[in-house]
Formats: C-alpha cells, sequence, structure tokens
C-alpha cells in the first residue's frame, strides 16, 4: 500500500487503525481493504500491542461503505478468484485474538456496517446514523449480513436490509450493535476508558478465550461444553493464570507476562 488512505498508529498498548479518506466519507476502495489488513496483521505480530482500535478520519463519517464513484469497479470481481478482499478481511477479523474495538464517530453505512460488525466492541457518538442502503442500488448487502445476522435480531436485519432505510445510535445500541452510545465530546474519552479496561486483564486468557469463543460458535451445546472443559485445564497451566491466583491470594495485582 502506497498511500494514506489508512492511517496506522500505535498508541500505548492500543495499536489505532484510522479510515483516512474523510472527503469520501471513508469509503472502502482497494486500498482501503489492504491498510486495514495490513494493521489487524502489525498489531498481532506486536506482542505489546493489547487492542485494536478500528475508526474513520473527521467527525462525518466512520465508513459509508464502497465508494461508487466508479460503480463497475466497486462491485467488480475477478471470477478466477474464489473469493474477494473484503470477505478476507471479514475472515481475517474472526480468525483474530486480540480484542478489537471499533469507533464510530459518523455515518456507518453497508461495507461500513461489516467493519462495526467484525469488531468485538463499539462505541458511537449518539447523532450517528447506521444503514443498509444497498438495494437503493440495485445490490444487496451479502458480506455483511454473515455477521450481522449473528449480532442483530432477524427481523431487525430484515427490515434494514429489505427496506435500505437509515436508523439511529439508540435502535442500534437497542439491536446489540454497539456497547455505548455518548455525546460525541465523549467518544474518545469512552473508547480510552474502554481500552483501560482490556489492557490490564490476561493477554493469554482474552487470546485463548476469543479463539475459544470463535470455535464453539457453531457447535451445539454437548459439542461445546466438551470443548471448553479442555480448553479451561489448558488455560490453567498458564503463566498467566498462575500469576493471577497467586496475586489474587496476595491480594495485589498481577504482573502478565502473557505466557
Amino acid at each position: 500500500m502506497t498511500d494514506n488512505s489508512v492511517l496506522l498508529e500505535k498508541r500505548g498498548q492500543a495499536f489505532w487503525i484510522t479510515i483516512n479518506r474523510p472527503d469520501k466519507r471513508n469509503a472502502l476502495n482497494a486500498s482501503v481493504i489492504a491498510g486495514i489488513a495490513k494493521g489487524y496483521r502489525e498489531a498481532h505480530d506486536d506482542k505489546d500491542v493489547r487492542v485494536i482500535v478500528l475508526t474513520g478520519a473527521g467527525d462525518k463519517a466512520f465508513c459509508a461503505g464502497a465508494d461508487l464513484q466508479n460503480s463497475g469497479a466497486a462491485f467488480s470481481m475477478d471470477f478466477s478468484r474464489p473469493n474477494v478482499d473484503y470477505a478476507d478481511l471479514l475472515r481475517l477479523s474472526q480468525n483474530a485474538t486480540k480484542p478489537a474495538i471499533a469507533r464510530v464517530g459518523g455515518v456507518c453505512m453497508a461495507g461500513g456496517m461489516g467493519l462495526l460488525c467484525m469488531t468485538d466492541m463499539a462505541v458511537a457518538a449518539d447523532q450517528v446514523i447506521f444503514g443498509l442502503p444497498e438495494v437503493k442500488v440495485g445490490v444487496f448487502p451479502m458480506q455483511v449480513l454473515s455477521l450481522l445476522q449473528s449480532i442483530a435480531p432477524a427481523r431487525l436485519v430484515n427490515e434494514w436490509a429489505l427496506t435500505g432505510e437509515p436508523f439511529d445510535a439508540a435502535t442500534a445500541k437497542a439491536a446489540g450493535l454497539l456497547n455505548y452510545v455518548v455525546p460525541a465530546a465523549e467518544l474518545d474519552a469512552k473508547v480510552d476508558w474502554l481500552i483501560g479496561r482490556i489492557v490490564d486483564k490476561s493477554p493469554t486468557a482474552i487470546r485463548r478465550g476469543k479463539y475459544a469463543m470463535r470455535a464453539i460458535a457453531s457447535m451445539s451445546f454437548d459439542e461445546s461444553i466438551a470443548y471448553t472443559e479442555s480448553q479451561i485445564a489448558l488455560l490453567a497451566m498458564t503463566e498467566d493464570a498462575k500469576e493471577g491466583l497467586k496475586a489474587f491470594g496476595e491480594k495485589r495485582k498481577p504482573t502478565w507476562t502473557g505466557r
């Protein structure tokens, strides 16, 4: 990636990925998708990084979806390939073992909804508008649905996808898309607060926990309980688990090694 369409910045133990196309409402193109994927990989390669923050530059948009200025390019596909880059980005996010937070300061539409859903937690400003307007241009939020349908109630997903009409932050929170909705002036403070509640916890427990959560998502109860009872036994053998229990007994804060 040779342009600045995505900014990558390490801030303490948080790795910030910022879509940097505010003049285009942070719309998705090949460079943006590649940049976000690069950020996820760099964050996972850095052992000091504990959390990823995904956001958009400016206060107008988090991400307005695909860049429709060249509509042919927005939905073009190399049919010799069995997959597309946006889908690969969603796959990458779901296999990630470090938690991610969406910081939503502006409009979140279409493919931007997929970016929102691929994170583990989300904080939005109270004026933000959300939506799946694809039917208005003759397409459908196909890939977004792969994640959205496991987060929001089916009746609401049906309405959003079939009507293409927008909805507000309060509706998004009530549907489970957001953890917190705050005034725009308090957005960064709330994100920092949430980061702080992650980075003081065991990185080993979070890493193995996210892996397990992903693994059991499609299991039956019997499969899930058998898998998780073995996973807790393995986790108890890690250095972090031993340190956590020791620190609890000694009434002190644990010193995590991430091992």
